[in-house]
């Protein structure tokens, strides 16, 4: 099943047409408002890619806990 999205404003120009493994190879600074400066400091967490960022245990854990607080009483 092929699926489409559009993401718009949340990447960089220069990635805007790129495929998604493109985008998920790319450098953090591909989503729109992060710079090379960002690459920099990720790097140092050891994440140099779109795809280890997203992978990244901390982020995703993050991500969960901020979801799920949404859904809480």
């Amino acid at each position: 099943m092929a699926v489409s999205i559009e993401l718009g404003k949340k990447l960089d120009k220069d990635y805007e047409n790129k495929s998604l493994e493109e985008v998920l190879d790319a450098p953090p600074s591909a989503l729109a408002g992060l710079t090379d400066k960002h690459d920099e400091l990720l790097a140092g967490l050891g994440i140099k890619t779109v795809r280890e960022l997203g992978s990244n245990k901390y982020f995703a854990l993050a991500g969960v806990l901020v979801a799920l607080s949404n859904h809480v009483d």
